[in-house]
């Protein structure tokens, strides 16, 4: 099968090629020149046989992949606001394919969608119930696909169906989060109602007390817009630090002597090793505990740090199988580990290709 993935970021989207499973074209499309840019890579591309979209958000209705259509894409025009970045470039090129090849199927794979299966008592915010019913909030959760991706290739990597383990997946990136999965179904989730909450991240905050965001309102005086802007685009680690944010300048600050720096990265791994924890209750116990994303893949010194702090529960790494050389998706698992640990390559367009093949009955 040949599917085109398109994966939308806020300023350009990255479109793939999967024929049979196996990326053989990728291309990045300027937002600027949709349009035409889109049209182009079909064209180089063809034929396919589906689309498969990636939308951040699907609000409350939308909590399965999704064959597009005229009502499909009127509920993802009312929900943009929940994913301003994002949603808006998805429906533009989901709208550029339509026009121009309205017999393509093209289905909507959404990062919210796999945080459905969350119980009430995990998804509901203690709030006034008005307010929940009114505007239907909730916690949504994202990097779902990346999440699901990991939990399947975890079990195929310990060798046991995934219906049977219970597993904690990091997403560790620029933004990052962890997810409950039991039985390959998702129970909890560091996300909220947006990408902003739980973990400290590059330059997103995590969570904060929401008494002290209304203190600095209030008596701080600190703007609306300036508020967002610092929880949003300049806290994290960036905003702990004189750094960028990415974790290997915080890291080398810290071994460099920098207090800055080494202060960041343990209030990084406290709040990664506490989350992990939290997780882990909501399962009931862990089998499995999985990194994927770019910090997850490749910084060995966070996996080792999160889970020497995870010991009481008899989780332990093998050095070498950690070594920052090593690559690919394995096992770190050390010889009398309590609790498998695995690398896993994100790859959300295998399972948005997944998804397509489920929707349109070839999977």
């Amino acid at each position: 099968m040949r599917v085109l993935v398109i994966n939308p970021g806020s300023a350009t989207l990255k479109a793939a090629l999967l024929v049979d499973g196996d990326a053989v074209e990728s291309a990045n499309v300027s937002i600027e020149q949709l349009d035409p840019e889109v049209h182009e890579v079909i064209a180089a591309w063809s034929p396919l046989d589906a689309v498969g979209v990636r939308f951040v958000h699907g609000g409350p209705d939308l909590v399965r992949p999704t064959l597009i259509d005229d009502e499909v894409l009127a509920r993802l025009e009312a929900v943009t606001g929940l994913a301003p970045l994002h949603n808006p470039a998805a429906l533009a090129a989901t709208q550029a394919v339509r026009g121009a090849h309205p017999d393509l199927p093209i289905v909507a794979c959404f990062d919210t969608a796999f945080h459905a299966t969350m119980p009430p008592a995990a998804y509901t915010y203690a709030i006034p119930k008005e307010w929940n019913a009114r505007w239907r909030l909730r916690r949504y959760g994202f990097h779902g696909l990346s999440h699901e991706y990991a939990a399947g290739r975890a079990a195929q990597l310990v060798e046991r169906p995934l219906e049977e383990l219970k597993i904690v997946t990091c997403h560790l990136g620029g933004g990052a989060s962890l997810c409950a999965v039991d039985g390959g179904r998702s129970v909890d989730t560091t996300m909220g109602f947006t990408p902003m909450a739980g973990l400290v991240m590059q330059v997103r905050s995590g969570s904060v007390d929401p008494g002290l965001l209304l203190w600095l309102l209030t008596d701080g005086g600190q703007p609306v817009e300036e508020l967002y802007d610092g929880l949003e685009h300049n806290a994290g680690l960036k905003g702990l630090t004189a750094t960028s944010g990415d974790i290997r300048e915080v890291i080398a600050g810290a071994q460099a002597g920098d207090a800055d720096c080494a202060l960041a990265f343990e209030v990084y791994l406290h709040r990664l090793v506490r989350e992990i924890g939290s997780m882990v209750a909501s399962l009931g116990g862990i089998d499995a505990l999985v990194f994927t994303g770019g910090v997850g893949e490749h910084a060995a010194d966070v996996r080792a740090r999160a889970v020497d702090g995870l010991g009481h529960l008899g989780a332990a790494v093998d050095p070498a199988r950690n070594g920052a050389d090593a690559r690919g998706d394995r096992l770190l698992t050390a010889p009398g580990s309590a609790v498998a640990v695995a690398v896993v390559e994100a790859r959300e367009d295998l399972q948005i290709v997944a998804n397509v093949e489920a929707v349109l009955g070839q999977g």
